[in-house]
């Protein structure tokens, strides 16, 4: 792989860290403070300002192992104090309401916490009281000899125009999917495998308290609608459209003309609407980098596997990585200890792959029925009716949506 050429000659010499993460998202945060914990050196590079990752609308939904490793890890101070759990999920499809009580059935149960919060959360704990070292708004990121023992990362400081280099033992990519890491992988060594899902999902925020007491899933023949609660004022909904939709399509009448539409059922009172805070069109498709590790440089969370919003899996499987590799970095540079390291790209992507099965299975059942296909939807609906009439199949669907804690061989039925 060729390198990118190197900073201006005139710049200062380059600065030492022993990992530079790249991206302050959840997975970059949390290798940044399990470093910190451990009294290891690093540095953060952003391109955007903290005010905006602090703001940044994202996932909500966070899985119970997820949590008890950032507890752990003395990250979900914030978290485990304001956050909301879910017990129950509820689909609706043929005019009726069919809950699932996914707690009863495990004994586990989802976290609501808004990405927002937690970053926010993450920022404070590594910059403000561990004293990591972050920096905002930096331009032109580049990675240089990712495949020596000695890489670094480039960059122009925002506020002198200056370019600035810095070694380390590692790099971590943790940009996301459009990031420069994982644009720095050589293609005759990487494989990226991609699946698009052909639809659209309009992703709305809205003023208004949420309007059921647990996630809700329309299965319509119109398209899929979706409800999250975010907070008690504020709520997620979703509406299955066309990929590449423009938003003004979508006036704040029709919206909720259609989300009361397709999120009606027997006994449901309608929706609590309120002004439209957020809309955009998000088009639904996964990609997954094989290995997730080139030379010293090492991919997480979306960077190296993206999965759209079908299965609220994106944000786990990001602190997943980041757990896995934050704890890989210490005991390599703390003890010597590779196996980790060695063994990274592998155990992420056992999980991921998992989640990408279920994130594929659901999508067929959320979009079944309004594919214009008639066996399609007869196979859906009856999919659906297997969940809520097996056992077996109920307890297995519990399962994949909660996601099983990677530290346990099952999850235990209660």
């Amino acid at each position: 792989m060729t390198s990118p050429p190197s900073p201006d000659p005139n710049s200062p010499l380059p600065e030492r860290r022993s990992v530079v993460v790249v991206g302050a998202g959840p997975a970059g945060l949390t290798i940044g403070n399990i470093l910190r914990a451990a009294g290891l050196d690093c540095l953060v590079l952003e391109t955007e300002s903290r005010e905006f990752i602090e703001r940044r609308p994202r996932a909500g939904v966070i899985e119970e192992w997820a949590v008890r490793g950032l507890e752990q890890r003395g990250l979900a101070e914030g978290l485990l104090a304001r956050a909301q759990l879910h017990t129950e999920c509820e689909f609706r499809f043929g005019g009726q309401r069919h809950r699932l009580a996914y707690t009863e059935l495990t004994g586990h149960h989802h976290f609501v916490y808004p990405q927002p919060l937690l970053v926010t959360d993450l920022v404070r704990e590594y910059a403000d009281v561990r004293g990591g070292e972050i920096r905002f708004s930096v331009q032109d990121v580049q990675l240089h000899d990712l495949d020596s023992d000695r890489p670094a990362v480039s960059y122009t400081d925002p506020e002198t125009g200056q370019r600035r280099l810095v070694q380390g033992d590692f790099v971590a990519g943790c940009d996301g999917a459009r990031g420069v890491t994982r644009a720095a992988l050589p293609p005759e060594r990487t494989r990226i495998a991609r699946h698009d899902y052909g639809i659209g999902w309009l992703a709305l925020l809205a003023e208004a308290p949420p309007s059921s007491d647990c996630v809700v899933f329309g299965v319509h023949p119109r398209g899929f609608a979706g409800h999250m609660a975010r907070s008690p004022e504020v709520t997620r909904y979703y509406l299955e459209c066309p990929p590449g939709d423009d938003p003004e399509n979508w006036p704040h009448e029709r919206v909720w003309a259609e989300l009361q539409h397709r999120l009606a059922a027997t006994g449901a009172p309608p929706l609590t609407e309120g002004r439209l805070i957020e809309k955009r069109v998000l088009d639904m498709h996964n990609h997954v980098v094989e290995p997730m590790v080139f030379g010293r440089l090492y991919l997480a969370g979306d960077a190296a596997h993206l999965t759209a919003p079908i299965a609220a899996k994106g944000m786990n499987l990001a602190l997943h990585d980041a757990f896995l590799l934050g704890d890989a970095f210490v005991a390599y540079l703390t003890k010597g200890d590779s196996a980790g390291l060695g063994g990274y790209s592998e155990a992420c992507l056992s999980r991921v792959w998992d989640y990408q099965e279920f994130s594929q299975w659901l999508s067929e059942v959320y979009h079944g029925t309004s594919s214009g296909d008639p066996y399609h939807a007869g196979t859906t609906l009856a999919r659906l009716r297997r969940v809520f009439q097996s056992p077996a199949a109920a307890l297995a669907f519990a399962e994949s949506y909660l996601g099983k804690d990677p530290n346990s061989r099952a999850t235990t039925a209660t």
